[in-house]
């Protein structure tokens, strides 16, 4: 005998709660779509490996483009260990909900969006211990329920990796306009720079191009450059695979001090060798993107 499941017909009594789920996912699907509409560009940032400055990237990259003017969004989708709260000053912080739904927090002056998963968890200590398919659900979560209103840019900071969550932003954001990878120069975290590139091509994501972080350290007494990581294999990976090189990123002891204090690189001063660099790297990500404003 057949049982109504939503707007479906089960032919089966015992397939009920599994057309359930399938009318839930495809409701998400839909809110994701009109939720997505109204966001114009859509970033991805990755890196092959963990302690490659990706999470800094991503910040700092959601930071530049809103002192610039854009209306930009932040998605810490990093399940596991989301870092994104600490660099913003934001830890111990929690989502409040309104009639337009989960409502993500506001930075200051720049009006910076901000969405993580820390701001679901009890503390800063409380692990997530969560398979795959959970993560997936919460992903599927922040892109449905977020209320992130009209936006430029939605940057979404990616684990290390080609596991679950890029996996899933992957699949599903339909129009994503493309992944940013995240290396440093030494060969261990390019052969890892390439499998996130590989990652992309085959999901059908562009690649907006490859930074090169932590390259070379300006020192603040002599001015002299040393390459503590080596330089230019970022810009090799990217020639290997045709994709953009957007620029190198030097090590800045202030940045290090100003993230881990929750303060913003703006108070490092236009002087910083990384404030420099990154305003050419965020230059030249407009131009790929054919955004310059």
């Amino acid at each position: 005998m057949a049982q109504e499941c939503g707007d479906r017909v089960c032919s089966m009594c015992s397939q009920a709660s599994t057309c359930s789920q399938k009318d839930q996912i495809r409701h998400q699907e839909e809110l994701i779509k009109k939720r997505l509409s109204r966001i114009k560009h859509k970033i991805m940032v990755m890196s092959g490996k963990g302690g490659v400055g990706k999470t800094t990237i991503s910040v700092n990259l959601a930071l530049e483009l809103a002192r610039r003017g854009y209306k930009v969004g932040l998605l810490d989708a990093d399940i596991h260990g989301p870092n994104v709260p600490l660099m913003l000053g934001l830890e111990g912080s929690h989502l409040k909900v309104s009639e337009k739904g989960i409502e993500p927090l506001v930075i200051g002056d720049e009006e910076l969006k901000v969405v993580s998963m820390s701001f679901l968890l009890h503390s800063s200590d409380t692990p997530v211990i969560w398979r795959g398919p959970l993560k997936t659900s919460a992903i599927r979560q922040f892109l449905s329920e977020v209320n992130w209103g009209d936006l430029d840019f939605l940057i979404i900071d990616l684990p290390p990796g080609t596991g679950d969550e890029p996996l899933s932003i992957a699949q599903l954001i339909k129009d994503i306009d493309g992944s940013i990878i995240v290396t440093t120069p030494q060969e261990v975290a390019l052969l890892d720079s390439r499998k996130s590139v590989n990652f992309s091509k085959k999901l059908g994501v562009p690649v907006l191009g490859i930074i090169e972080n932590m390259s070379g350290f300006v020192c603040p007494y002599c001015g002299k450059e040393v390459n503590l990581f080596k330089v230019g294999g970022g810009e090799k990976a990217a020639k290997e695979h045709n994709v953009p090189f957007l620029g190198r990123i030097p090590i800045d002891p202030k940045i290090v001090e100003v993230e881990d204090a929750g303060r913003l690189i703006f108070e490092v001063g236009s002087d910083s060798p990384f404030f420099k660099a990154f305003s050419q790297v965020v230059d030249r990500l407009l131009e790929v993107l054919g955004e310059k404003k």
